[in-house]
């Protein structure tokens, strides 16, 4: 029998991970929430800052019933932490041939690491894409009413149409940009 620390460095299967995250939404629906995301913690920032920056009406509500949602927000990159360093899989990333064969043609060349230098090392020129990035996502998150996160965890499952709508967006938008985009980024470098 594995020992729980081995078990804590080895990846979850579906059937404990998936509960977990599912259990979320009627625990939600229960202290009195129907929305789940991150992006919103954005918006709420905002709403704290707001009266010192500019008096912008749209940031103009009571952001403090939302308290609990930045304390999660907080916890994401202490989670990140925990699993990228504490509880972290020595073991290299198994991939099928398919996905080493794809990654190969777009110029990666170590499919054992988790962050390849291909697509995590720095150069300056990489900025404007980053600050171009971030504005779609921003304006996107806001377009859409919300995050991936928050469409397919509590929008699908409280019944929104237009969660389905999103997320069948949001999963074809990646796949669009992973065949086309992904490719014609790294063929820059």
């Amino acid at each position: 029998m594995e020992t729980l620390l081995e078990l804590l460095h080895s990846p979850w299967p579906w059937y404990v991970s998936g509960p977990i995250i599912g259990f979320m939404v009627p625990l939600l629906l229960l202290v009195g929430n129907r929305s789940f995301g991150i992006s919103q913690n954005l918006e709420h920032l905002c709403a704290i800052s707001q009266p010192r920056i500019v008096h912008i009406r749209f940031f103009k509500y009571d952001w403090r019933p939302s308290l609990w949602s930045l304390i999660f927000a907080t916890g994401v990159p202490i989670g990140g932490w925990l699993a990228g360093v504490v509880f972290t899989n020595p073991q290299p990333i198994e991939l099928s041939s398919a996905a080493i064969q794809q990654f190969s043609a777009w110029g990666l060349k170590d499919m054992t690491l988790l962050n390849p230098p291909e697509l995590f090392s720095f150069s300056w020129g990489s900025i404007p894409l980053l600050i171009i990035s971030g504005i779609l996502i921003g304006f996107g998150t806001r377009y859409a009413s919300g995050c991936t996160s928050g469409h397919a965890i509590t929008g699908i499952s409280t019944f929104q149409i237009q969660s389905v709508y999103a997320v069948i967006g949001i999963f074809a938008g990646g796949m669009l940009a992973s065949h086309w985009i992904v490719p014609l980024l790294l063929s820059w470098q």
